[in-house]
């Protein structure tokens, strides 16, 4: 096996534990066992936890980014694209601890930093760009502050991490942000735009339920 395939299968594995147990309590002697391999393995390709944890938060974002992009390609409309990135997140949410992002903030700064960067100038952007795409397509109301918009979305994107909020809510990552994104979208749109909503809510749900029957 070559050393790319190795420092990829400690990437992968190293997410796969990091996402479903927090990175705080994923030891690197946790991944070596889930490899089969040596922790002494891990650390030359690894310097130490911090660096494995900033490759697998970049490799995230870069995935999150090229994500976004697809569904900004594929959409039909502006409320589409928010219907295609709530499938995205929710998907993502299901299998995420929800303690990851406090972790990486209190164990992991230079990590987080490069989150924070991702979500303030990216997200922030595609964000920006989708409530002025959907203003032009006559579906979201014309007197929008495009701007203060803009960064309660990007901020919103970090309260179904807060541990307080958590506490007090009692539903999983992936419940709280579908009824966060469809708050927002509701708050967005013009008549015209609340139909849509309406016409892919059902196409969600009909999709639910045959795979459902599929499965």
């Amino acid at each position: 096996m070559t050393e790319i395939d190795n420092k990829a299968r400690i990437k992968l594995q190293a997410t796969d534990l990091f996402m479903r147990y927090g990175i705080r309590s994923v030891s690197m002697d946790d991944i070596a066992n889930n490899l089969g391999m040596s922790k002494k393995t891990i650390y030359q390709y690894y310097a130490d936890k911090d660096e494995l944890v900033d490759s697998v938060i970049e490799e995230e974002i870069a995935h999150n980014e090229m994500c976004c992009q697809t569904d900004i390609n594929e959409s039909e409309n502006a409320v589409h694209e928010l219907f295609l990135a709530m499938d995205m997140v929710l998907e993502m949410f299901r299998s995420m601890n929800p303690s990851v992002l406090y972790d990486m903030e209190k164990y992991h700064p230079r990590a987080y930093q490069k989150f924070l960067k991702h979500k303030n100038d990216y997200l922030y952007n595609v964000i920006r760009v989708n409530l002025v795409r959907g203003i032009r397509e006559d579906l979201y109301r014309d007197d929008i502050n495009i701007d203060i918009i803009s960064r309660f979305r990007v901020e919103i994107v970090m309260l179904p991490f807060n541990p307080a909020f958590q506490a007090k809510v009692k539903h999983n990552l992936a419940e709280i942000e579908e009824e966060i994104i469809l708050h927002y979208l509701f708050g967005l749109v013009n008549m015209k735009g609340y139909k849509l909503i309406l016409k892919y809510k059902q196409e969600r749900i009909k999709k639910t339920v045959s795979d459902a029957k599929i499965k």
